[in-house]
Order: structure tokens, then C-alpha cells, then sequence
């Protein structure tokens, strides 16, 4: 009988071609592993081609998962075991793969036109180049159409179902068995029964292979990690986003109208919310984006939560209807999932360029609040937030995520409706001021004198007829103005009403156990998983560190410019070419540096980890 390890974390990457179900595989590990108990993260990777050129290297698909018996933020740095599908799968990622890892290779596609096609000389499968690794060469395909035959799906469609016997074989290798892939398989090819026990009896087989087989000297498993209670569920940060859009419009009452038109990576926030028709829930899916943003505006102007989904090209097209927004001063959610650029860029990929283009990126002064949301299961806080600024400042609000977030998946623990705070629309229902003949008359900009927010009144409210556009207001009254004092004032106004919501922003706790450190990592979005794992090794060292976390950008902190003043090195880790450090370096005049990376990747851990040691070290050289 194979000897069980108790290991307290595993990274696995699943690699083959883009159409080898690689993401559904990964998918269904995952679940399987929060079911069992254990923290996970994930990282989806996959080409930009519905169906992208097989057997080559840009054809490459993959799913890494990290799971463990304690709190983890991360998809890991190095996988510790690859599942390499073909030989382009092999080496696109065998270069990750930690020191001693363990391969598992499909050895059917590894013929002399394949391993040509990426490169490969000879076969890697018959050399030392793979010397430093735990090679397990198994004929997948072969086994998968013999334990398919039965159902006469033909060798092609037969050898589809490969996944599921890999699926099968790493279940057994880890320890899982609550039976959740079948019942899945069982439901989605509830229609096409051929397909669905083919696929029941590959990942069967799977399994059974594992148990019978003595090629692996060691079974492993992984204890559930420890958790605050609570009732938790395996979450996208799309699927997170959407949740959270639906929560707010709920807590203020309003119908969520969603106007989009579909793009990587953030087409999932449409397809949710489409599901939700019973929370009062509308979707539009749009010719274009500028007509999406367009329709969620004119939603927003009839009383309903106007919001629009996109990756940075469509923030391109969205800008002159967010002016417009703000001009209007309605309430609008733009959610942003950021994706490598510029242009088309790569679509699939992660990146968190856009920060400038948020907060600057539309004409005249137009200032914008913008939140970032740290991890796939934050999206939803953070989805809450965006909606909850909109409708009380009056003001169309930018959520930032991206890709590595929108497709990454963790458990989430589900909140108590109860434990969320109510969002007062407060809509107008009467008159609010006297004209010079002394009637009582209803002004379209008069403000909110704590928030300068401008009355929300719903066309067709008797009394609150008014006029709006994308011309420059007049005080009060909303007419037509090009009086020059009176734009300033305005502009100054919409500034003073944005700069306001600082007063709504808790202030930054800086995550600094030693109390002592000299080093600040400064963080945004995503960076959150990837800067803690690094600010865990470093401290692992005796060396110190301190942290903050950024979800508010515009407006930023109130105490961040004491917080940055009080350390002697501040580093701002970005998947960008600095952003967030220019902002810090003009607002607060501080000399930040950089830590950047843009490879449509996520940070590394262990690379951060590197370059804040060398900066703590040679703060204490210079001593």
C-alpha cells in the first residue's frame, strides 16, 4: 500500500493546449479542495485564440492552483508538481517548476513533428535534461480511450476525456474523494449521456490507476486549514464583483441596470448578473461600449443603479460618458477589469496600467473617485463600496480589478445580510427652494451641505421637472452657464465634493509587527496576495517590514502622507511601469521607488521578497 505524507501546502500547474480542458480541470480540483477544507488561490492562464494553434508554445493553456492547511494569498511562486500535457505544454513550463518537482507527462503527442514544432531536438522524455526532476511518463490518452471504449465515442472524442483521467489520477495522489467531480460531470453532460459516463469513467479510471499503480512511492495529503467560522464558498472575483453590485443596489433599494458589451477579462460580471433577474437585476449587452455606458447612464438618470463592465480599451471608449456622468452628477458603477495593453494588447493576460488612465483620462477637470479591489474574494467589499459612494456623492465611481483577480478564485466567506450598512438613495421628493416671486421651486444642483451631493429627483416626480446635460451648469439652478466665475466655482465644487469622500475612508493600519521597520512596501489591487507572501519570507529572517494596502485611490487616506513620511525607504510594488509612485511622489513629495513588473503575470513572491531584503540591508550598510 502506497505510504500517505502529510505536506502542509501543494502548488500544482495543469498544462496542455487550449482545447484539453485545462481551466475545467483546475476548476474542479479546486472545488474539490475547498470542499475538503483547504485555503486555495488560483491563477488561470491561457491563451487570447477561442481556439489558438495546437501544439504550440502561444497554444499553451494552463491552471495553477495553490492549496494548504493554513492562510495563503498567493497562487504560489514555483508549482511542485506539473502536469504536462504535450510537449509545448512541457516546455512553456517546465522552467517554473520548483527544484525536485514532480512531472507527470502524457507521452501519446510526444512525436518527432511535435517535439520540432517547439523546438526540441530530441526528446526531452530520453535525456537528462529533466535530471533534476521527479519524471512520471504515462500514456494518459492510450489509458483514457481504453477506458472510454465502451461508450464507441470514436478515438478522437475518446481521447478528450484525458483530463478527467488526469483529474482522477492527481485526486487519488492527493487524498480527494468526496465525489463532487462526478456529481458535476453527471449535471453538465446531463443532456449528452455518451459524453457524460465517458468522462465519469476516465476520471474513474484515473483514480483506480493511482491506487493500482506502484510508479509513485508516496500518496500526500493535505489537512484543511483553520478557518474563522463561518459559512464559506469557492468565489471568482468576477462572480464576486457581480455579488457585490447586487448587494449594494439591494441595500439602497434600486434596480441594478447593467449596460456592457463583452470583453476579456471581464465578460463573467455579465454573465452572473444576467443570471439575476430575481434581485431585480437588468442586463444590456450593448453594440459597443460607448453605447453600454451610454444606456447605464440613462438608467442611472431614471432612478436605477447604472453599471457599466470593461476592460482598458473600453475605459478608452467610456470616457466621454463618464464626463458626462460627472457633469450630470449621477450615480454610475464602472468596473475595470485590467487587462495587459496598450490597444488590443493581450487580452488574457493581467496588468495594472490603467491607474493614470482612471484618474486622469477624460477631459477638463473631472475628477473620478476610484477603489481597487486586493483579492478575488475582496471584490465583492469593494463592489459594495463603489456603489455605496455612487449614490451618496451623486458621482460616477471606477472599481479597479483585473484579470489575475476577475478569473483567480479563493474561498469567501458568505457575510450576513444583516452585517452590511443600508445605502439611503435619498431621493427627492419635493421642492427644495423659493424663486423671486416667492414659489416654491425645485433646484437641480442645490447640494447636500455635508456631502455637496446634488438631488437625485426621478423623471416623472410632479413638481421636480428639471433639465440636465453635459454643458456647464449653473449654481443651484442647473441652466446653461458659460459665466466664468460660475465654472470655476463648479469645478471647484465637483473637486470639494470627491476630495470629501476622505471623510468616509477609514484611516490605513500599517501592518508592522516589530514596530520598528525602516521599510515600507506600499500596495494596490492585486499586489496584496504577492506583497504579504513576500512580507511573511522577509520577516521569517529576523529582518523588519512594514505593509499598507491601498483600496481607495481617489480619494487617497487621510493619514497616508504622515504614514509615508514616517519611514526611510518606500517601495511601491506595481504590474505596471510605476503609476501609483508617481502619484505618491507628486501628492506627498516623497521618493518612492518602484518595484515593477509587467509580464501579464502577477508578481512573484520570491523575487519581491529579494529586492526588499537587499533594501533593508542596505539601509543597515549605511549605518
Amino acid at each position: 500500500m502506497t505510504k500517505v505524507q502529510t505536506l502542509d501546502r501543494v502548488v500544482i500547474r495543469f498544462a496542455g493546449d487550449s482545447g484539453d480542458g485545462m481551466q475545467l480541470t483546475g476548476d474542479r480540483f479546486t472545488a474539490e479542495a475547498a470542499t475538503f477544507g483547504n485555503d486555495i488561490s488560483t491563477l488561470p492562464n491561457f491563451p487570447a485564440e477561442i481556439r489558438a494553434p495546437q501544439g504550440t508554445l502561444p497554444g499553451v493553456s494552463s491552471f495553477q492552483l495553490h492549496f494548504a492547511n493554513y492562510d495563503i494569498v498567493t497562487p504560489g511562486d514555483r508549482p511542485d508538481v506539473l502536469v504536462a500535457m504535450n510537449p509545448a505544454a512541457l516546455k512553456a513550463n517546465i522552467g517554473d517548476l520548483a527544484h525536485g518537482g514532480l512531472v507527470i507527462v502524457d507521452t501519446a503527442d510526444f512525436t518527432k513533428r511535435n517535439l520540432t514544432k517547439v523546438g526540441y531536438d530530441e526528446n526531452p522524455l530520453e535525456n537528462d535534461s529533466l535530471q533534476n526532476y521527479q519524471v512520471v511518463t504515462l500514456d494518459l490518452t492510450g489509458m483514457t480511450i481504453g477506458a472510454v471504449e465502451q461508450f464507441g465515442l470514436g478515438r478522437k472524442d475518446s481521447s478528450r476525456a484525458k483530463n478527467m483521467f488526469a483529474l482522477g489520477l492527481l485526486s487519488w495522489l492527493y487524498s480527494r474523494e468526496d465525489g463532487g467531480t462526478e456529481r458535476f460531470l453527471a449535471e453538465k453532460f446531463a443532456k449528452k449521456p455518451a459524453i457524460r459516463d465517458a468522462n465519469i469513467a476516465a476520471y474513474k479510471a484515473g483514480y483506480a490507476f493511482g491506487e493500482t499503480t506502484e510508479v509513485f512511492a508516496h500518496r500526500y495529503e493535505v489537512s484543511p486549514a483553520t478557518m474563522p467560522p463561518g459559512r464559506y464558498r469557492q468565489i471568482s472575483g468576477n462572480a464576486a464583483t457581480a455579488y457585490g453590485l447586487i448587494t449594494g443596489a439591494q441595500k439602497a433599494g434600486l434596480k441594478l441596470f447593467l449596460g456592457t458589451y463583452p470583453i476579456t477579462p471581464a465578460s463573467d460580471v455579465l454573465h452572473e448578473l444576467s443570471k439575476r433577474k430575481n434581485f431585480g437585476v437588468y442586463t444590456f449587452q450593448a453594440e459597443d461600449e460607448i453605447a453600454a455606458v451610454g444606456a447605464a447612464l440613462g438608467a442611472s438618470f431614471a432612478g436605477a443603479l447604472g453599471v457599466t463592465s470593461t476592460s482598458g480599451p473600453g475605459m478608452a471608449l467610456k470616457a466621454e460618458t463618464i464626463g458626462l456622468a460627472l457633469m450630470t452628477e449621477l450615480p454610475l458603477v464602472v468596473v475595470d477589469v485590467q487587462r495587459a495593453g496598450p490597444s488590443t494588447g493581450m487580452p488574457t493576460k493581467t496588468e495594472q496600467a490603467d491607474l493614470l488612465q482612471v484618474i486622469h483620462g477624460r477631459n477638463g477637470e473631472s475628477p473620478v473617485p476610484v477603489v481597487a479591489a486586493a483579492s478575488p474574494a475582496d471584490c465583492f467589499d469593494t463592489a459594495v463600496e463603489a456603489v455605496r459612494i455612487a449614490v451618496k456623492y451623486r458621482t460616477p465611481v471606477i472599481m479597479l480589478s483585473d484579470g489575475y483577480l476577475g478569473n483567480g478564485a479563493e474561498p469567501w466567506r458568505i457575510p450576513t445580510i444583516a452585517s452590511i450598512p443600508p445605502i439611503d438613495p435619498g431621493f427627492a421628493t419635493g421642492t427644495n427652494a423659493v424663486d423671486g416671486s416667492g414659489k416654491q421651486v425645485f433646484q437641480p444642483y442645490k447640494r447636500d451641505p455635508e456631502t455637496l451631493a446634488r438631488p437625485w429627483a426621478v423623471p416623472g416626480t410632479v413638481g421636480l421637472e428639471h433639465r440636465i446635460g453635459g454643458i456647464e451648469k449653473a449654481v443651484d439652478t442647473g441652466n446653461v452657464s458659460y459665466d466664468p466665475a460660475n465654472h470655476e466655482l463648479m469645478v471647484r465644487t465637483r473637486q470639494a465634493k470627491v476630495d470629501g469622500i476622505v471623510r468616509d475612508i477609514p484611516d490605513l493600519v500599517v501592518d508592522d509587527p516589530s514596530g520598528e521597520a525602516k521599510v515600507l512596501v506600499v500596495g494596490w489591487g492585486s499586489t496584496y496576495g504577492p506583497i504579504t507572501a513576500a512580507a511573511r519570507r522577509v520577516r521569517a529572517t529576523d529582518r523588519r517590514i512594514a505593509q499598507i494596502h491601498l483600496r481607495h485611490l481617489n480619494p487617497m487616506p487621510a493619514n497616508l502622507g504622515d504614514i509615508l513620511k514616517r519611514y526611510d525607504t518606500v517601495i511601491v510594488p506595481e504590474m505596471n511601469l510605476g503609476q501609483l509612485t508617481m502619484l505618491l511622489r507628486a501628492k506627498f513629495l516623497v521618493d518612492a521607488q518602484c518595484f515593477s513588473r509587467v509580464r501579464g503575470l502577477p508578481i512573484s513572491p520570491s523575487e519581491l521578497a529579494g529586492e526588499l531584503t537587499e533594501a533593508i540591508d542596505g539601509l543597515a550598510t549605511e549605518k
